[in-house]
């Protein structure tokens, strides 16, 4: 997303910056700010899920972005981290009412990032993003804090659960058959005579076969000579 900061007049942006340092210096509890030097329109943060919910031990990337006509329209919010919420979208937007029909200009960047880590506590399944979310905060609780959980432990954790990638240690996981695709491994056909050092095997095969027709054609030769006695 292009910046605004060219398009924001200099009060604005001055009451950004005065309000985005005391947010570093002072951050809410269990919220991380990490300001952009470059542009002072975005603003990136870290929050931890609360204990109680499904979301607990996370840690959530989030970002929020003003517009041209912030403070007079409200920042737009995207969640980093991909999470299984009713109001959270697919791409990671945020369906919050303080982000929309609820907003004014004095309420602040305070107030926005305190209202979107209590929705993380309290869902509101009425205006949901993700539908399945919020059919199952309704109808299934269970199925809902266990499929959330489980977005949370792979996406959220660093070090634990799916975001861990580290390299296979041996002995963990399926192991390839010993000489498996090994050239110089062939296969043997069962029911084959092994070679042998005096040249038996598949010739020596051969060979016996054909002395087995020279005797049977002789004892053929030998009754059909008796028959004309």
């Amino acid at each position: 997303m292009n910046s605004n900061v060219e398009n924001l007049p200099p009060q604005v942006l001055r009451l950004v910056y005065k309000e985005v340092t005391a947010l570093a210096a002072d951050p809410p509890e269990g919220i991380k700010i990490y300001p952009s030097e470059e542009d002072i329109t975005e603003l990136h943060t870290a929050i931890e899920g609360p204990e109680g919910t499904p979301f607990a031990g996370g840690i959530f990337r989030m970002r929020l972005v003003l517009g041209k006509d912030f403070p007079a329209a409200p920042p737009k919010g995207y969640f980093l981290t991909k999470i299984f919420h009713p109001n959270v979208g697919h791409k990671g937007e945020i369906c919050v009412n303080v982000l929309k029909r609820d907003w004014r200009a004095e309420l602040g960047l305070r107030h926005v990032l305190l209202t979107i880590k209590c929705l993380l506590i309290h869902p509101n399944p009425e205006s949901a993003l993700n539908e399945e979310a919020g059919r199952l905060l309704l109808e299934d609780y269970a199925e809902y804090a266990s499929r959330a959980r489980l977005l949370t432990e792979i996406h959220a954790m660093g070090g634990t659960g799916g975001t861990s990638t580290g390299p296979q240690e041996a002995g963990e996981g399926p192991q390839p058959k010993k000489h498996a695709g090994d050239p110089n491994k062939r296969p043997q056909v069962v029911g084959a005579a092994p070679t042998g050092a005096n040249g038996s095997g598949a010739n020596g095969s051969s060979s016996g076969n054909s002395n087995s027709n020279v005797v049977v054609k002789k004892k053929t030769d030998k009754k059909r000579a008796l028959r004309r006695l």
